[in-house]
């Protein structure tokens, strides 16, 4: 590799010797079947793939397992693991999340950067596929009783400066508006309490949104067939205002085609489908269910759990895959989770808003390292705030 750009295509050569990755480019400017109440398939229903991992059946946009090359799959221990994408795109995004979840980072713009983020457990692999690599990362939605999920694509535009003129135009055309609006609904689903059930929306509806119509449209995902979920909107706008004042302030990393992933409860605090339970029981009892019922399997399957979060920004990709099959040592935060504390405590001290939504970075194959505002983003942020502000604002 001879050049920058070569680096930031991450352009690896067949030699047999480690293999060298640049990731830090320097910028001057089928599923399983459902059912009604939408939760996650289990028992003999559920079709078991890798160690008794699952298609993650609440998925609402991205590769999808069974379907793609590549997916997501729900691991036994309630966290997600999503598979490596081929290179370059799959290990600089594992390269992302080793930066920023390093042991021994000091950083104070990626230790604020994490509470933004799904926590990070390293790498996984199947014992029966070694060489398959997967992200192991919280599943945000887990503590959720009826989660309404919606998958925003940010910045104004989808590709990196790295794209070939194709990849270019293939980008603009799915969604020739992303450079005036900033954002794009890649999928969502929503809770309907009429009818106790789940209503979907694909890509296709988000490439549908118009600059007249992206008001609504957006709206769509806080209405639960009965009224509007003021208290989830603001709720959300709150935290998009933490993740867009943390962009303000850094001049590190500049993402393109990545996502904030929106999350709420969709099981009202009135719920009067459920006399005898109120929403916070329901969260308890399910969530100890799960750790109950899931204990005995943690305790065999973690000692297949690889954890490797220090890896430098520029690494070679042989040595990726070497390290993940040696093992390593155990981030502090995967052994917190290893131990049933799976951060709750951490994550009502560092996380400000209403408990019952969450708003989180995802999708980290196009983050290069940069010396500027990342304006993209911030553009898309602030045009979302703009968007959710003004359904607040009609609502009342």
């Amino acid at each position: 590799m001879e050049s920058s750009l070569a680096l930031g295509r991450l352009e690896l050569t067949p030699s047999p010797a480690a293999v060298g990755v640049g990731l830090a480019p320097r910028l001057s400017g089928g599923p399983p079947p459902k059912d009604k109440s939408g939760q996650r398939p289990v028992g003999p229903q559920a079709p078991a793939h890798l160690n008794g991992c699952v298609p993650l059946s609440h998925q609402v946009a991205g590769h999808k397992y069974g379907v793609d090359k590549v997916g997501i799959l729900q691991h036994p221990d309630g966290t997600v693991l999503k598979q490596l994408q081929p290179p370059p795109r799959g290990p600089r995004e594992m390269q992302f999340y080793s930066m920023v979840y390093a042991e021994n980072c000091s950083d104070p713009c990626l230790l604020e950067l994490q509470n933004h983020l799904p926590k990070y457990y390293g790498t996984w692999s199947s014992p029966d596929s070694p060489n398959d690599l997967y992200l192991k990362l919280e599943d945000v939605t887990r503590r959720f009783v009826k989660p309404c999920i919606m998958d925003v694509k940010l910045g104004q535009r989808s590709y990196d400066p790295f794209a070939s003129q194709e990849k270019r135009e293939q980008q603009i055309r799915k969604y020739p508006l992303m450079e005036e609006i900033g954002f794009l609904v890649l999928g969502m689903r929503v809770y309907n309490v009429c009818s106790d059930s789940f209503e979907s929306y694909d890509q296709h509806y988000g490439r549908g949104l118009v600059k007249g119509t992206i008001k609504d449209g957006l709206s769509k995902f806080f209405h639960n067939g009965v009224g509007l979920r003021k208290d989830a909107v603001s709720a959300s706008m709150q935290r998009v205002q933490h993740i867009l004042r943390w962009f303000e302030s850094q001049r590190q990393l500049v993402f393109y085609a990545s996502s904030l992933l929106f999350v709420y409860e969709g099981l009202p605090s009135s719920s009067s489908s459920s006399a005898s339970s109120s929403p916070s029981s329901l969260l308890r009892e399910e969530k100890g269910m799960r750790e109950g019922a899931g204990q005995d399997e943690q305790v065999a399957e973690y000692n297949n759990n690889n954890i490797r979060v220090a890896a430098p920004w520029d690494y070679s990709l042989a040595t990726m895959y070497a390290n993940h099959r040696k093992g390593g040592h155990h981030h502090h935060c995967a052994q917190e989770h290893l131990h049933g504390n799976d951060g709750e405590e951490e994550d009502g001290g560092n996380r400000e808003g209403d408990g019952e939504v969450e708003v989180r970075m995802i999708d980290f194959a196009h983050v290069f390292q940069s010396e500027s505002l990342d304006h993209g983003y911030i553009y898309g942020l602030r045009h979302l705030l703009t968007v959710l502000e003004q359904i607040l604002h009609d609502a009342s």
